[in-house]
């Protein structure tokens, strides 16, 4: 069966593709080997989302019967069948990159992984002491049989399975180790010069004696089980939000098993042991030809005093356009600010709220917040801010998936400090990011709003590629005030000045840009329309893109994820080019420009073009009229759409064209963008440097007769 049909690729091998491609950057020999192990260690952990939410849905729906296809024409079995057959190849892959390329790198660089088998005397007394102090003491066996109840395992965490000899009468007796997450994964041995490590499930299976005295121990192998996250609230039915959403929370811990990850050792029993225990088919089991949960050796990539093996640092410059010594409110009342992050600091974005918390002239504070860091200072600012007395609200995502537990806190907290906490809106995911500051100014009331395209979180603003608006704009303040009015009350839902907002108008409003495009172009005009976001799904947006490319319009697309689109088919898509870019940050930016007519219109958005953003989210898209702002938007997408570095080019049948090019002889649009920044900031404090300032002779004038 194949993944597409004539018009759209699958969404799920769709972005297993876009996994290869990160999975590709650890077989780059142009990273130093602790990024490349890194990007590793990555391609695991966005399986295992993937399989806890992508893959439990479809299972869910499997199992239920349902028989519909997807928009690429395949029924559930069948994407089913062919995700097992990708990630089997792309297992193998991992494993090849991790045994025959990382760790003899790792290993000449001083970093060693050894086996029990390998260890000199030394190493063994301080290995039988961390057994008897840190494993045996915390970690506990548990027999487990087809007469005996299955242990609740957690999802995503290691276990050991033991077998041991036959009872009597000739049946298989079996134990877990489960190693939860108090044992370090990673244990460190004495070594001169170097690293030395030995993973947690080969002490174990060192010792395993010590766990089973007098007992024969026939086989010792690690397995990981994933479970389905893919559960959502009922909230018709729940009277209160936030115990809905922890039952939910609970309800996940003892969900269906969706995978099975098994050490390639283990025998056949001890595999139809385990699938028998879990309840799964032989395409939910995956056999690792090494170690388990490649997650586990992020710390190995983030080990201190070794960053000769690192990328060098690209620390964020401050914008030139924010002047530190003023008030940040006196800043924006002169100028607009557009921010480029992590190329630009995510500071003033901090400032903005921490400023308007302690600032005697800020009425009232609004904003949303969708994930946010553990220890948050816009967090702690809003509280600052009810505490002071002013009117603060905020809009708290508890169904942030895997983010719940700590919304939840957060929320808690913001109501104890005196915080209007509104929990989203019902049946809706609050995806926007925008924040509104109410002043009290000379001049009469005054509105500054923020508008992103990432999440109020100062450490993810390091490492994801996201644009910050900054403004006093009187109209887009009155649009910011209108969509908090209506999230927060009962306000009927309307038409904004400036601003769409799903799931309002503004899938509507995008078929109407790309229309106008196409007209444009049936007329005889030039027409172009470029994009930036993280997966194109929709298919309303999809068929239009194609009329407008059989039209002549000039589409350039940059996706990092997901694409359902299949460009360059002549006669539909041959105007359509979709480039992904993976580097050493996430692109996460949402931004669209429309060419109309060469008078251009520029928009950033917290939304991707997918039915989940626009029927069952709250999200906003924010025209970008200052030309400055707007023309620096359009150039950042020219690069990320030139870049031959580290973009690749999608094919019609969804896989990605290699580079052609040398590297060192193409663009490559992160590296130009933080060129760009740093360029910036060094012109702004040369021309503050150079400033000249007289001496006047006492009583004499300061100026020229």
């Amino acid at each position: 069966m194949s993944a597409h049909n004539d018009l759209f690729i699958n969404r799920e091998l769709s972005w297993l593709e876009f996994n290869q491609r990160v999975l590709d950057e650890s077989s780059d020999p142009g990273h130093p080997v602790l990024e490349r192990l890194k990007f590793l260690a990555i391609t695991a952990s966005n399986l295992d989302e993937f399989f806890m939410v992508r893959v439990g849905g479809l299972q869910l729906v499997h199992r239920e019967g349902h028989g519909g296809r997807d928009i690429a024409g395949l029924t559930s079995a069948e994407q089913l069948g062919l995700i097992h057959e990708r990630v089997s190849r792309m297992i193998t892959q991992q494993y090849v990159h991790f045994g025959e390329e990382l760790e003899p790198q790792l290993a000449a660089a001083g970093i060693r992984r050894v086996s029990h088998g390998s260890i000199d005397p030394s190493q063994e007394a301080v290995l039988s002491q961390i057994v008897d102090d840190e494993i045996y003491s915390v970690l506990t066996p548990m027999a487990v049989g087809a007469d005996v109840d299955c242990p609740l395992l957690p999802g995503g965490s290691l276990c050991i399975s033991v077998r041991l000899e036959n009872s009597p009468d000739g049946s298989p007796r079996f134990a877990w180790i489960p190693c939860g997450r108090t044992c370090s994964r990673l244990l460190t041995l004495p070594a001169d010069g170097s690293y030395v490590y030995m993973l947690l499930e080969d002490v174990i299976a060192w010792s395993i004696g010590k766990f089973f005295p007098g007992e024969t121990v026939v086989e010792c192998v690690p397995f990981r089980i994933t479970r389905n996250a893919d559960l959502s609230l009922r909230e018709d039915e729940a009277a209160d939000l936030m115990e809905g959403m922890q039952e939910i929370l609970e309800a996940r811990k003892e969900s269906h098993c969706v995978r099975l990850e098994l050490a390639e050792e283990a025998g056949e029993e001890t595999r139809d042991f385990l699938k028998q225990q879990f309840q799964v088919d032989d395409q939910d089991i995956f056999t690792i030809p090494g170690p388990l949960d490649l997650t586990g050796f992020f710390p190995l990539a983030e080990l201190p005093g070794l960053d000769h093996l690192r990328d060098t640092p690209w620390p964020p410059t401050a914008s030139p356009a924010i002047d530190s010594r003023r008030n940040l409110f006196d800043v924006l009342a002169e100028q607009s600010v557009l921010l480029c992050h992590p190329f630009e600091s995510f500071d003033p974005v901090v400032r903005f709220v921490e400023e308007a918390a302690t600032d005697p002239d800020v009425l009232a504070i609004k904003q949303t917040l969708y994930r946010t860091s553990r220890d948050s200072p816009i967090v702690r600012a809003l509280a600052r801010a009810a505490e002071l007395g002013k009117h603060v609200t905020v809009i708290v995502e508890i169904k942030a998936r895997f983010d719940e537990a700590r919304n939840i806190e957060w929320a808690r907290s913001l109501e104890q400090a005196g915080v209007q906490v509104i929990y989203g809106i019902r049946g809706l995911k609050t995806h926007a990011k925008v924040c509104l500051i109410v002043r009290r100014e000379p001049g009469g009331i005054r509105r500054y709003a923020h508008f992103g395209t990432g999440n109020y979180n100062e450490n993810t603003a390091r490492l994801y590629t996201d644009i910050s608006y900054l403004t006093s704009d009187a109209e887009l303040g009155a649009d910011a005030a209108t969509f908090f009015n209506t999230i927060t009350g009962y306000t009927q839902p309307r038409r904004f000045e400036l601003i769409e907002a799903a799931p309002l108008g503004l899938r509507d409003r995008l078929l109407e840009l790309i229309a106008a495009e196409t007209e444009r172009k049936r007329q005889g005009q030039p027409a172009r329309i470029l994009a930036k976001m993280n997966s194109l799904v929709d298919p309303k947006l999809i068929k239009a893109l194609y009329e407008a490319s059989s039209a002549g319009v000039d589409i350039r697309l940059n996706i990092r994820g997901i694409c359902c689109l299949r460009p360059g088919v002549p006669g539909l898509s041959e105007r359509i080019t979709v480039v992904s870019i993976v580097d050493r940050f996430l692109e996460h930016s949402r931004v669209f420009h429309f060419h109309q007519g060469g008078v251009g219109r520029t928009f950033i958005s917290s939304a991707d073009w997918m039915p989940r953003n626009l029927d069952r989210r709250v999200e906003l898209m924010v025209p970008i009229d200052e030309p400055a702002a707007a023309e620096r938007l359009v150039q950042m997408l020219e690069h990320c759409l030139a870049d031959q570095v580290k973009g690749r080019r999608l094919l019609d049948h969804g896989g990605f064209a290699q580079p052609t090019l040398d590297e060192s002889l193409g663009s490559r649009s992160q590296q130009l963008l933080y060129d760009e920044a740093c360029e910036t900031i060094r012109i702004s404090e040369e021309t503050h440097r150079t400033g000249f300032v007289p001496h006047w002779a006492p009583g004499r004038e300061t100026t020229e007769p």
